[in-house]
C-alpha cells in the first residue's frame, strides 16, 4: 500500500477556482465517505482550508486510484462533468515518498499562502480527527499524520518562524493599515466565529482596537469568542447597522453565498465618505467583489493576498524549518521502507528456523543414542551455520531499504526462498536484532 495525495491549492489554482472547490463541513464529510468507499482505497481523509482542498489516501494501485479520487474531488466540489474538465488542470498529485514530503511541508507551514504560518497545523490535526471519527483512517495515515503534526510542532519550537511569519489575518491587516492607518483606537467588526475570526479578534485586540464587535449566525459561538477578548457579541441581523459604525470589517464566515453586498455597504455608509477597510478572508468570498468600486472602500480579499504573498519568505527562519522538514522526511521514509521489508526478513528467519528444527529432530530420530553433550554441540553448530548464511542477506536487504529499489530486493528474496511475507508469523512477530554471540541475526 502507498499514500496518495490529490489536491488543489493557492499554488496550483487562482482564487476563483478555489472558491468553486470550497466545501462546508457536510461537503467535506461526503467527499471523505465517497473516497473511503472507492475501489482501490484502504484509508482516507480530507484536509480542507481556506486555500487548499486535499485528499489523502492509502491505496493499492496508483493509476486507478488517481483517476477515481480526482473524479470524486472534482465532482463533489465542482458540481458536474463540465466542471471536472475545467478543474483537472489545477489538480496536483503526490505519491508515496512524495506524498510524505508534501504533508510534512504543509504541516510546517512551508506550503501556506503566508509561509510559516501556524494555523495549518491545527487544520492538519482536524483532518486526522475527521478521518479517525469517520473510521476511514487506519494505521498508515494515522502514523503519517501523527508524524506530520510532530514535524510542525518541532518547526515552531526550534525556530522563530512564529515571529517571522505573519498570519493571513495579519498580512491582510497590514494592507488595510496602509490605506486607513493604525487599528489602534478604531472600531472593528468581525463577521464569523471560527478559527480565522478568532485570530482576527485576538490580533485587532492586541493592536489596540477601541471596540470589537463579533457577529455570527449562531449567537452562542459569537458570544464565547467575544467574551474571551472583551469584545461585544451581536446577532448577524445587526450587520447593516454595524457596517455603518465600523472602520475595519473582517468577514470570514465560510458561507456558500454573499454575506455583505455592495448595496449593503453603500447603504450603511450613506454619504459620510468615511474610509472603510473590508477584509474578506472567506472562501468562497463573503463580500461582493463590486464593493471595491465604492468610494472610500478598500477591499482586501484572498485573490489580492495570494498575488502579493506568492513566493514570499519569512527569511532565514524558513531555512531552518526546511532543514528540519528535510531531516524528518528522510527519517520517516527510511523507517517506512525498513518496516516494509521486515515481514520478508522475519519470513526468511522463520523458514530457516523450521528447517533447522526439522533436521535436528530427524538427527535425533536416526541417532537416539547420541551422547547428550555431542547432541548439544551439533545443534548449536547447525544453528550457527544457518545464522551465518542468513546474516549477510538480512543485513543487506535492511540497508537497501533506504534505497528506491528496496521493495524489489525484498520481493526477489521472497521469490528465491519461496517465502510468504503475508503469513501470520511474518506480520506479527518482530524482526530479530543482531546477536554477536551467534555470528549474525538471532
Amino acid at each position: 500500500m502507498s499514500v496518495l495525495v490529490v489536491g488543489v491549492s493557492h499554488r496550483s489554482a487562482p482564487v476563483e477556482v478555489l472558491e468553486r472547490l470550497a466545501l462546508d463541513a457536510d461537503g467535506v464529510g461526503k467527499l471523505l465517505r465517497d473516497v473511503g468507499a472507492a475501489e482501490h482505497v484502504a484509508e482516507a481523509t480530507v484536509l480542507s482550508t481556506c486555500n487548499r482542498l486535499e485528499v489523502y489516501a492509502d491505496v493499492d494501485r496508483f493509476h486507478g486510484s488517481v483517476e477515481e479520487v480526482s473524479r470524486l474531488l472534482c465532482e463533489r466540489a465542482g458540481g458536474g462533468p463540465m466542471d471536472t474538465v475545467a478543474l483537472l488542470p489545477h489538480l496536483y498529485v503526490h505519491y508515496d515518498d512524495g506524498a510524505v514530503a508534501h504533508l510534512f511541508n504543509v504541516a510546517a507551514g512551508l506550503d501556506s499562502m503566508v509561509v510559516g504560518e501556524g494555523q495549518v497545523l491545527g487544520q492538519t490535526r482536524e483532518a486526522l480527527r475527521l478521518g479517525q471519527e469517520s473510521g476511514t483512517v487506519g494505521p498508515a495515515l494515522n502514523s503519517l499524520f501523527q508524524q506530520a503534526l510532530r514535524v510542525g510542532k518541532r518547526a515552531h519550537a526550534e525556530t522563530d518562524i512564529d515571529r517571522a511569519a505573519p498570519s493571513l489575518v495579519t498580512a491582510a491587516l497590514d494592507r488595510a493599515v496602509e490605506a486607513l492607518g493604525p487599528v489602534a483606537g478604531r472600531r472593528v467588526l468581525v463577521v464569523g466565529a471560527g478559527a480565522m475570526a478568532s485570530l482576527a479578534v485576538s490580533t485587532t485586540a492586541r493592536l489596540g482596537a477601541a471596540e470589537i464587535v463579533v457577529l455570527n449566525r449562531t449567537e452562542g459561538n459569537g458570544q464565547r469568542l467575544a467574551e474571551e477578548y472583551g469584545a461585544r457579541s451581536l446577532p448577524l441581523s445587526a450587520l447593516p447597522d454595524q457596517l455603518g459604525r465600523a472602520d475595519f470589517v473582517v468577514s470570514c464566515t465560510g458561507s456558500s453565498g454573499v454575506v455583505i453586498s455592495a448595496e449593503q455597504l453603500a447603504s450603511a455608509r450613506g454619504t459620510t465618505g468615511r474610509p472603510l477597510a473590508v477584509l474578506d478572508l472567506a472562501l468562497p468570498h463573503d463580500v461582493e467583489p463590486t464593493a471595491a468600486e465604492l468610494p472610500g472602500v478598500t477591499l482586501i480579499g484572498l485573490r489580492r493576498l495570494a498575488d502579493e504573498l506568492r513566493d514570499t519568505d519569512a527569511g532565514r527562519e524558513v531555512v531552518g524549518v526546511r532543514q528540519i522538514v528535510g531531516e524528518e522526511i528522510k527519517a520517516f521514509v527510511s523507517a517506512r521502507r525498513q518496516a516494509g521489508v521486515t515481514p520478508t526478513v522475519v519470513a526468511l528467519r522463520t523458514m530457516a528456523t523450521g528447517v533447522v528444527e526439522a533436521e535436528i529432530e530427524r538427527l535425533v530420530g536416526r541417532l537416539p543414542d547420541l551422547d547428550p553433550v555431542a547432541r548439544v554441540e551439533v545443534e548449536q553448530t547447525v544453528r550457527r551455520v544457518a545464522d551465518k548464511l542468513l546474516h549477510q542477506p538480512t543485513i543487506r536487504v535492511k540497508e537497501l531499504a533506504n534505497e528506491g529499489a528496496a521493495v524489489s530486493y525484498a520481493a526477489a528474496l521472497a521469490e528465491l526462498f519461496a517465502l510468504d511475507p503475508e503469513a501470520v508469523d511474518a506480520v506479527t512477530r518482530p524482526a530479530v536484532a543482531d546477536d554477536p554471540r551467534r555470528g549474525g541475526d538471532a
